[in-house]
């Protein structure tokens, strides 16, 4: 997904991940996901924030992320900003948290008794570990495990 090159942040050592997630936050958004494909130079940025993402929060993030690029001497050929959608990635266990109720689709990097693929309600998280509800099973997966895990658009 996203390069690993360092930049040098007031003499720190940061990935762009880490630079983006830094500024994002002091702005009031949360950092998705970051792509980064090198055959368009591409940079796409998915944020979020308990309210909602609009379209002026894009472009304002996209106007300050251009600003910090050119400072930071960030080689890129197009900047997108986007909502993470109606399927949006759970990567934190803050995410898990605030989803608690909702229903996950998430792919585990070691399969549990045979199975990589569940689908059910996020019913809990605790130091780690996810209570998943599945056809009225309770598995509990590990946190660490997870490879993907999305919510289910309601429609």
């Amino acid at each position: 997904m996203g390069w690993i090159s360092p930049f040098f942040i007031c003499g720190e050592v940061m990935t762009l991940e880490e630079l983006l997630e830094s500024t994002l936050h002091g702005m009031g958004y949360e950092l998705i996901e970051v792509e980064r494909l090198t055959h368009n130079k591409l940079v796409r940025v998915f944020v979020d924030k308990e309210s909602g993402i609009t379209i002026d929060d894009c472009v304002a993030i996209s106007n300050q992320l251009s600003r910090l690029f050119a400072v930071e001497n960030i080689n890129y050929g197009r900047l997108e900003v986007s909502s993470p959608g109606l399927d949006r990635l759970l990567r934190k266990e803050a995410d898990y948290i605030r989803f608690i109720g909702e229903t996950v689709k998430m792919k585990l990097r070691i399969p549990l008794s045979g199975q990589r693929n569940f689908v059910g309600v996020l019913r809990n998280i605790n130091n780690g570990i996810i209570k998943l509800d599945v056809e009225g099973k309770l598995l509990e997966l590990e946190l660490s495990n997870i490879g993907k895990a999305r919510l289910v658009p309601k429609i």
